[in-house]
C-alpha cells in the first residue's frame, strides 16, 4: 500500500515538473522573440520562476538567450543577498554586469548595477555603494524616452543613495533622494518601490524622534507589503512598528509584531533581520520584566551580530544587555556590557564621521576644479580683447609708419597672438583633461577606502601627495616649459597615486642616459602625463601579474631628446577589443593636445617633433607590450 502511494507520489512530481518545463519553455519561445528586452518585460514573463532554483539555474547557464542569463545571473545574486550570502552575491551580479556589457543591453546593465549598489550597502560598503548607484543612475538619466523600466531603475538608484545618505545621518539629503524615489513610484503605481520608500521615510522620522509620522509611514509601507505579500517586506515593517510601540511605553504590543519575525526571518535565511528580531525581542522582554527569555534572545541577537560583522546590531545588543543587567540588579555586567557598547558605538561614529569628511573634501576639491577652470576661461576672455586692442593700435601705427614696414609689423604681430591664443586654448583643454572629474574622483574613492578601513596613516600620506599633485599640476600648467627635473617629478607623483587603484603594484623606472642634465632641459610642462596614462589605463590596467612600466630618456643627434615610455601590458590589439566591448566608451583627447603642443613648441625653435608607437612581441609573435617614442628639440 505504502509503495502503491509513492509511486503515484512519484508519478505525479514528474508530471508537475514535465508541466512546468513545457510552461517555461513556452515563456522563453516567446521572449526570444523580442528584440526589445528589459528587465521589466523579462520579469513580467517570469515572475512565477524566479524563485525555482532549478528554473534559475538552468537559465543562468543558458548561452543561447543572454538576455535571459542576465536576468538569471541577477536574480540569483539579489536571493544570495537576502540570506546574507554576500559573496555570492556579488560574483553573479558583477557576472550580469559583464554580460550585459558584451551585447550592450543598457537596461539590464543599468538594474544590475544598482542591485550590486543594494549589496556593497548592506556590505557596510558605502563607497562602492555609492560608486555602483551613481554610475547606474548617469546611465539611465542619458537615456530618452526613459520607458518604465528606466524610471524604476532611476528610483532605485535614488532611494539607494538616499538610504547611504540616511547611514551618515544626513537625513535631510536623504529624506530629498526618498521623496523624488517616491514620486516616480507614485506614478508607476509600483507597490514595492512605494513600501520602500515609506519604509525609509518612517526611519528618518524615528530617527528625528517624530515617533506619531515614523508609526504611520510603517504602517503605510506594512500595508504595501501585505498586497504584495512580500515576506521579508513585512519582516522589516513589523520588526520597525514595534521598535516604536517599545519607545512609546506599549513592550507588550511591540513584541506582538516583532515575535513572528524570529521564525519568518530565519525561513528565509536572511541573517541580518534575524539579528535584529532578536534583539528587538530582547528589547521588549526586558520592559516586561521577562529577564530570562531577554537575556537569551539578547545573547543570540549578540552572536549573530558578531559573527556576520553588524557593527551597529553589535553596539546595540551591548546597550540593551546592560540595561537589562541594570533592571536585574547585576551592575558589574552592566557596567561592562556598557562599556562594550561604547567601544563600538565609538568605532561605528567614527567610521561614519570619516566618511562624511570624505564627501566634503570630495565636494571641495569638485568645486576647486570649476573654479580652476572658470578663472582660465576668463583669462582666454582677456586674451580676446587684447587681441583686438592690439588690432586696433597697429592699424593706427600703420598710418604714422611706412606702409611696407608696417604691414609686416602687423603681420608678425597678429602672428605672434594667434600663437599665443592657441597655446593658451590647448593649455586650458589639458588642464580640463587632466583635472577631469574621473581622476579626481577615482583618486579620491580610493583614499576613502583607507579612511573607512580606518588605515588613518595611510590615508593621510596618499591624501597629502593628490593634494601635492594638484597643486603641481595646477602650478605647471601655467607654465609653457618647465625642466624635466620637474616634469619627472610630478609623474613620480602621478604614478604613486595611480597605484592605489591597484592590487598588484606597477614597477615604475626612469633611465636617463649620461650627459644628459634632467635640471637645465625645458621641456613643455606635463607633456608625459597622456603617454604615462594610456599605458596604465589601456596596457597595464588589464594585465595580470607584474606590471613595469620604464621610461628611457637619450640623446638624438641634432639636438633633441628622445623619450621611450615602455609598458609590458597587452598591447594595443586587445586593449582596443576591450575598449570596443564596453557598454560606456569615453573618448580620450589627451594624446591629441599634446601633438599639437609639441608641434607648436618645435615650430617655434624651427624643428620638428615625432610620435611613434610600437608593438613589441616575444619569439612567439605573442604581445608582450607597447613603446611610445616621442622625440623633441630642447633648449
Amino acid at each position: 500500500m505504502i509503495r502503491r502511494i509513492l509511486t503515484t507520489l512519484l508519478v505525479f512530481s514528474v508530471f508537475l515538473g514535465n508541466a512546468q518545463s513545457l510552461q517555461v519553455e513556452k515563456v522563453l519561445t516567446t521572449l526570444k522573440t523580442d528584440k526589445n528586452l528589459d528587465y521589466l518585460k523579462i520579469d513580467t514573463y517570469l515572475r512565477d520562476f524566479k524563485k525555482d532554483t532549478l528554473v534559475i539555474n538552468q537559465l543562468s547557464d543558458q548561452n543561447d538567450f543572454l538576455e535571459g542569463k542576465i536576468y538569471a545571473l541577477t536574480q540569483k545574486g539579489i536571493n544570495a543577498r537576502n540570506k546574507s550570502d554576500y559573496k555570492s552575491s556579488l560574483s553573479f551580479l558583477q557576472r550580469a554586469i559583464i554580460e550585459a556589457q558584451k551585447i550592450g543591453n543598457t537596461d539590464l546593465y543599468i538594474y544590475a548595477l544598482n542591485m550590486l549598489g543594494v549589496t556593497y550597502r548592506r556590505m557596510d560598503e558605502v563607497r562602492l555603494a555609492l560608486d555602483n548607484h551613481k554610475l547606474a543612475l548617469s546611465h539611465a538619466e542619458k537615456i530618452n524616452p526613459k520607458s518604465e523600466s528606466i524610471l524604476r531603475s532611476i528610483a532605485i538608484s535614488q532611494n539607494s543613495i538616499g538610504n547611504i545618505y540616511l547611514s551618515l545621518k544626513q537625513y535631510d539629503l536623504a529624506l530629498k533622494q526618498f521623496e523624488k524615489s517616491l514620486g516616480i513610484e507614485q506614478k508607476l503605481g509600483n507597490k514595492l518601490g512605494l513600501a520602500i520608500n515609506y519604509q525609509n521615510l518612517g526611519i528618518i522620522a524615528e530617527a528625528q524622534n517624530n515617533l506619531p509620522d515614523a508609526l504611520k509611514n510603517y504602517k503605510a509601507s506594512l500595508s504595501y507589503n501585505n498586497e504584495i505579500n512580500s515576506a521579508l517586506g513585512k519582516i522589516i515593517c513589523n520588526n520597525s512598528i514595534g521598535q516604536v510601540l517599545i519607545k512609546q511605553n506599549k513592550a507588550a504590543e511591540g513584541l506582538r509584531y516583532i515575535q513572528p519575525t524570529i521564525i519568518q526571518s530565519e525561513e528565509l535565511g536572511d541573517k541580518y533581520y534575524m539579528t535584529l528580531a532578536r534583539i528587538n525581542s530582547g528589547w521588549a522582554q526586558t520592559k516586561l520584566k521577562n529577564y530570562s527569555d531577554a537575556e537569551k534572545n539578547l545573547r543570540m541577537g549578540l552572536y549573530y551580530s558578531i559573527e556576520n560583522d553588524f557593527k551597529s546590531s553589535t553596539s546595540e545588543a551591548y546597550e540593551h544587555l546592560s540595561n537589562l543587567y541594570e533592571a536585574m540588579g547585576d551592575y558589574k555586567n552592566a557596567l561592562l556590557n556598557m562599556k562594550l557598547k561604547q567601544q563600538y558605538g565609538e568605532k561605528v561614529l567614527n567610521e561614519e564621521n570619516l566618511r562624511y569628511t570624505q564627501e566634503l573634501i570630495l565636494k571641495y576639491d569638485s568645486e576647486k576644479k570649476e573654479n580652476q577652470i572658470r578663472l582660465l576661461e576668463k583669462e582666454n576672455e582677456l586674451v580676446k580683447y587684447k587681441l583686438r586692442d592690439n588690432q586696433r593700435i597697429m592699424v593706427f601705427a600703420a598710418i604714422l609708419f611706412a606702409l611696407l614696414g608696417v604691414l609686416f609689423l602687423i603681420w608678425y604681430r597678429q602672428y605672434q597672438l594667434k600663437n599665443e591664443k592657441k597655446v593658451l586654448m590647448l593649455e586650458q583643454q589639458m588642464l580640463r583633461s587632466q583635472m577631469n572629474p574621473h581622476f579626481l574622483f577615482n583618486s579620491l574613492n580610493s583614499i576613502k577606502l583607507f579612511i573607512i578601513n580606518n588605515e588613518k596613516e595611510t590615508a593621510v600620506y596618499y591624501l597629502n601627495k593628490f593634494s601635492k599633485l594638484i597643486r603641481t599640476i595646477l602650478s605647471n600648467s601655467q607654465e609653457k616649459e618647465i625642466t624635466l627635473k620637474e616634469e619627472l617629478e610630478t609623474m613620480e607623483l602621478y604614478l604613486n597615486i595611480e597605484n592605489i587603484r591597484f592590487t598588484e603594484k606597477i614597477n615604475y623606472e626612469v633611465v636617463i642616459e649620461d650627459g644628459i642634465y634632467p635640471e637645465e632641459i625645458k621641456i613643455p610642462s606635463l607633456i608625459l602625463q597622456p603617454f604615462i596614462e594610456n599605458a596604465i589605463w589601456h596596457g597595464l590596467s588589464n594585465k595580470k601579474g607584474d606590471k613595469n612600466l620604464k621610461i628611457n630618456i637619450q640623446k638624438t643627434d641634432d639636438s633633441g631628446v628622445r623619450f621611450e615610455i615602455i609598458d609590458n601590458g597587452i598591447g594595443r590589439e586587445l586593449a582596443q577589443k576591450i575598449k570596443d566591448s564596453k557598454v560606456s566608451k569615453q573618448t580620450s583627447i589627451g594624446l591629441k593636445l599634446t601633438k599639437e603642443r609639441l608641434q607648436n613648441f618645435a615650430k617655434n625653435l624651427s624643428k620638428t617633433t615625432e610620435i611613434n608607437f610600437e608593438d613589441m612581441y616575444d619569439a612567439h609573435k605573442n604581445p608582450v607590450g607597447t613603446k611610445a617614442i616621442i622625440t623633441i628639440p630642447i633648449k
